[in-house]
Parts: structure tokens; C-alpha cells; sequence
């Protein structure tokens, strides 16, 4: 072999020797899926629909690896105690694995707002409603006999005297508190009788009390979830799809014989709801 040859021999085997790293490097990371930033939309009232849909989205980010942080849009009032309750529990599972964060676009009250601070970090706009912390509830009437029905109690047919409802009121909306001192802590400014006086408040305020973290949109939603799971170069993935729902739901609210829907729930019980007043006829 000549020396030119065993030149070429040499740099010929320095190639190999810096090049094959290089290829089993970027062959290695394409095996590697890349990285998502999962989107879960709640934009409807908190019944069981909605609430299933959303349970059903929550276990799809647990049990899909590739999703390493979730955006929780919000656009809700509300709902049933029970079905917020459900989400709340499931969002502490997720949040156990994953870094959520909020985003509220129109509103996020009562029962929408009890969710948002069951997650890390909550964005909302300037002129988006936010906060309603409490519970409403309708109370049975009062009970009275019914000649031509027969039961085995005084409450068989009415399921519980008045006072009882009121004291269930009582515990869900202390509840309701402890959760929101949970999820915000330190970040509170207000007085605890002006944050659980009931009141919504635009996105300003919602800053100023400490009810929200700060203003932003979905995309500055996304690059906070992604920094708090420490991942880049990420894709955003509306969930809904991947885990198979159906986001038209049913009817939730009562509608006017005339096809109006008002903002009072069909079905009496207790919820966290805000019910905006009606315009008054002049």
C-alpha cells in the first residue's frame, strides 16, 4: 500500500469513527416520539356529559406517555357539585404525573373556577370572568301529606328535611374554600370575606386578588406547560380526538317554551354555578 493510500486509509477511518455516532445518534432520536403538549377544552356548563368528555380526555394524557404537560381551557360557569367534584379528582391524578395549567378564555366561575385551582398556573384575558366561589342549591319544598301516596317515612318522598339541605350547603361551600386555599396559597391578596363573598370578577381584579396568575393566551398557556415540564421543541395536541369524544352535548340548562335557553339548570340540586341575573323590563 502506498503512503498516499494509507493516508486516505486513516482519514477514511477518522470519518467512520466521528460520522457513526452522528448516525446512531439522530436514528436514536427519531425512535423517540416527539414530545406533546396536550390541550383539554371545557367550554360548556359541568354535567355529566361534559364531565365524561372530560374525565375521558384527563386519561388519555395519564396514559399516554408522550404527553408530557396539559392545557385546560376553560369556558364554563359551572355545574352539578357531584360532576365537578369527579374532574377535580381526576386533575389530581394527572397533575400526581404532569404539569397542568389553566387558560380561561370567557369565564371561569363556581365550578369552572374550583377546577382551575386544582392546576399549576392559571391564565386568563383582561375582560374574562373569573372567580363565583360558592355553592347554590334549591331546596325541597316544604313536606306535606299526599293522601293518595303511601311511604314508609316522613322524608321517603321529599329524601331529606330543609335544614339537612342547608347544612350539605354548608359543608360543600367550606369545601369549596379549602380548595381554592389549597390550590393558591400565598398567591391570595384579598381578604378571605372578599374572595368568598360570591363575586365574579373581570380578568383585572382577578389579578390583583391573586385569583389568577397572569394574562395570556392559549399559546403562552402551552410554553408554560412545556417549561414546567422541561421539554421543547413540543407539538400541541387537541385531545379530544385522540381519546374519542363527542364534544356536542345535551341541554343542560331549562329552555323557555318559546326555545330561549335561561341560565337555571333543569334538574333541581346542588351546584356550583353562576347564574347571571336577567335583564329587567323596563
Amino acid at each position: 500500500m502506498s503512503d498516499a493510500d494509507a493516508r486516505w486509509e486513516r482519514i477514511r477511518n477518522m470519518l467512520l469513527w466521528l460520522v457513526t455516532p452522528l448516525i446512531a445518534g439522530l436514528l436514536l432520536a427519531s425512535a423517540v416520539p416527539q414530545p406533546v403538549v396536550g390541550v383539554i377544552r371545557l367550554e360548556d356548563a359541568i354535567y355529566t356529559y361534559s364531565a365524561q368528555n372530560t374525565i375521558k380526555q384527563i386519561h388519555y394524557a395519564i396514559d399516554h406517555p408522550e404527553i408530557r404537560a396539559v392545557v385546560l381551557v376553560i369556558d364554563s360557569p359551572g355545574g352539578t357539585v357531584v360532576d365537578t367534584e369527579s374532574i377535580y379528582m381526576e386533575l389530581t391524578r394527572l397533575r400526581e404525573k404532569k404539569p397542568v395549567v389553566t387558560v380561561v378564555n370567557g369565564m371561569s366561575a363556581s365550578g369552572g373556577y374550583y377546577l382551575s385551582v386544582n392546576t399549576d398556573y392559571i391564565f386568563a384575558k383582561s375582560a374574562s370572568m373569573v372567580g363565583n366561589i360558592g355553592v347554590i342549591g334549591y331546596l325541597p319544598p316544604a313536606p306535606f301529606v299526599i293522601e293518595d301516596i303511601i311511604t314508609t317515612g316522613p322524608y321517603k318522598l321529599w329524601g331529606a328535611p330543609r335544614d339537612s339541605d342547608m347544612r350539605q350547603v354548608d359543608m360543600m361551600r367550606q369545601g369549596f374554600f379549602e380548595a381554592v386555599k389549597l390550590g393558591r396559597g400565598d398567591k391570595l391578596k384579598g381578604s378571605d370575606a372578599e374572595i368568598f363573598s360570591g363575586q365574579i370578577w373581570s380578568g383585572m381584579d382577578a389579578i390583583r386578588l391573586g385569583i389568577i396568575d397572569a394574562f395570556g393566551t392559549e399559546d403562552d398557556a402551552a410554553k408554560k406547560a412545556a417549561d414546567l415540564a422541561n421539554i421543547a421543541n413540543y407539538e400541541v395536541l387537541d385531545l379530544a380526538g385522540p381519546a374519542g369524544v363527542d364534544l356536542y352535548g345535551g341541554l343542560f340548562f331549562i329552555q323557555s317554551p318559546d326555545g330561549m335557553t335561561l341560565p337555571y339548570p333543569k334538574e333541581s340540586g346542588f351546584y356550583m354555578l353562576y347564574i347571571p341575573p336577567l335583564p329587567v323590563k323596563q
